[in-house]
């Protein structure tokens, strides 16, 4: 199934995405697309649902982050090896860990904005992991049974207040709407292998970011299985798992960052697209 959440920002409303791409009304299955409604027995439920049967949604409404209410915005840093590479830093022996602050996130087609002051904002296209039922101390082998679905978010990034403002890297992370997420969240039954999926990322139509989950240094399993070792996960939870090469920061000679104006668009095969417009804070 693809999950989508649409509407006014605050007031959005669940839906489906059915197999001709046309949004479904889920409004009266399921009163949000969240935390309380991603276990494995309310997913089931919604499978058995006929999408001919549910209203079509009329028009083009602007679709909202597909998961409501997101609990902890979980970040993996340098996770795949090709990125890795191009920044010149060291593999990591463990999954780094830092933390998006919820108010940066929003929906998958929402302006990007700037913050004051920003010079160094970058761009990452990541796989997003939603999860479906508490974990803790789960092992490897069972942890994808623990998620409810994947998508794709911008994991939008100032680099200078990143790395140059003392502290940790959340500054860098966490400024408002650097946490485009969705367009819908995919049920884990209808990804296949998460661990071979394609991505790309465009900035103003030029390929920036071409790569694929098979880079990966720390599995989504692997990712899930470190972190329930040190904090419970709850339903509800995101972790967005790094970026492939070609971010901004990485370009040679010299690094290139977003400016005003310019248009990203992208892509996870089989998760859908984002569009973000770049605008400026006053």
């Amino acid at each position: 199934m693809k999950l989508v959440r649409y509407g006014k920002n605050g007031e959005e409303k669940p839906g489906m995405i059915d197999a001709d791409g046309v949004l479904r009304d889920l409004s009266g299955h399921v009163k949000d697309i969240d935390g309380a409604h991603l276990g494995d027995a309310v997913l089931h439920a919604l499978s058995k649902v006929k999408p001919d049967h549910l209203p079509e949604v009329k028009g083009n409404p602007r679709l909202g982050a597909c998961v409501g209410n997101i609990g902890k915005f979980l970040c993996i840093g340098l996770n795949y090896s090709d990125h890795a590479a191009e920044t010149g830093a060291a593999i990591p022996e463990h999954p780094i860990l830092f933390f998006k602050a919820n108010s940066a996130i929003v929906g998958p087609n929402d302006d990007v904005i700037m913050p004051r002051g920003s010079t160094h904002t970058d761009w990452e296209v990541e796989l997003g992991v939603v999860i479906g039922k508490k974990c803790k101390y789960v092992s490897e082998a069972d942890a994808l049974d623990y998620v409810a679905g994947y998508c794709v978010i911008n994991d939008v990034s100032e680099r200078h207040f990143q790395t140059q403002l003392t502290g940790q890297w959340t500054k860098g992370k966490s400024c408002d709407t650097f946490g485009p997420t969705g367009p819908w969240l995919v049920t884990k039954d209808e990804v296949g292998d998460v661990q071979n999926l394609a991505m790309s990322l465009d900035v103003n139509g030029k390929r920036m970011q071409t790569g694929n989950t098979n880079t990966m240094i720390f599995t989504v399993a692997q990712i899930i299985e470190h972190l329930s070792g040190l904090m419970t996960l709850h339903p509800g939870d995101v972790i967005t798992t790094g970026t492939p090469p070609g971010v901004g920061m990485g370009i040679k000679p010299e690094p290139v960052y977003l400016k005003k104006g310019d248009v990203m668009e992208l892509t996870i095969e089989g998760l859908g697209t984002q569009r973000q417009t770049v605008g400026e804070d006053a």
